[in-house]
């Protein structure tokens, strides 16, 4: 039955025009039935119950529901993060800038202060931590939806997670920031055609980068090195 089911969906997701119908039904899949991906046809026996919750994770898939919003999980360089509906997914990209905080953090040494702004569901404030322990890692988000899940993250980290504006959260560390990484979560309007109906529909869009960018560089605690 496993099989059948994981035929089916492929070709539902084939028709949606998802990009790998074949892996995200493996995925569902093992998901829904807790069942490791790769043994889901020699031992998945889903019951009636199980059927039943696929189906309708296969066609939000269908409908371009992120993968990891339906699943719960989203992997991040060394750790895996908990997402869902009203936070931004983390994009294999992130993880470079993501990289270029640490490197930063490292070259800094002991006590680095490193500030995420945007840190959404706290991916990079995650990182941080994780590979570079003896930092000073604090974040800040806006919107109360991506800051519960960043709670949720960074939990017992010692990350300092603030609910706030970016640009007036930590005003008590003017002058103590060694490195500034901000991830924000937008999509400029004039790409909206080439990017993919997950990411468009379901993360925030703006005019423009530089927007931002200017008022991270004249708002932003001082002393930073920019990551």
């Amino acid at each position: 039955m496993a099989e059948r089911l994981l035929e089916s969906a492929t070709q539902t997701l084939t028709e949606a025009g998802v990009a790998s119908p074949r892996v995200d039904a493996e995925l569902l899949l093992s998901h829904v039935t807790g069942v490791p991906r790769a043994l889901l046809v020699q031992r998945a026996r889903p019951t009636e119950e199980h059927r039943t919750a696929y189906l309708e994770l296969v066609d939000a898939r269908a409908r371009r529901f992120p993968l990891q919003h339906l699943t719960g999980q989203a992997a991040f360089r060394y750790v895996d993060l908990e997402v869902g509906t009203g936070v931004f997914v983390p994009r294999p990209e992130t993880e470079l800038l993501a990289g270029w905080a640490i490197d930063a953090a490292r070259e800094r040494g002991r006590g680095a202060v490193v500030l995420d702004l945007c840190t959404g569901s706290g991916a990079i404030a995650l990182s941080v931590v994780d590979e570079v322990p003896h930092a000073s890692v604090h974040a800040v988000e806006l919107d109360e939806v991506a800051h519960g899940w960043a709670e949720r993250n960074l939990l017992g980290t010692g990350v300092d997670l603030r609910l706030g504006d970016a640009f007036e959260a930590f005003a008590d560390l003017d002058g103590t920031v060694d490195v500034v990484v901000c991830n924000p979560p937008y999509i400029p309007l004039d790409a909206w055609e080439s990017v993919a109906v997950e990411a468009r529909d379901h993360d925030w869009q703006a005019d423009t980068l530089a927007d931002l960018v200017a008022r991270i560089l004249l708002s932003g605690p001082s002393g930073p090195t920019p990551a």
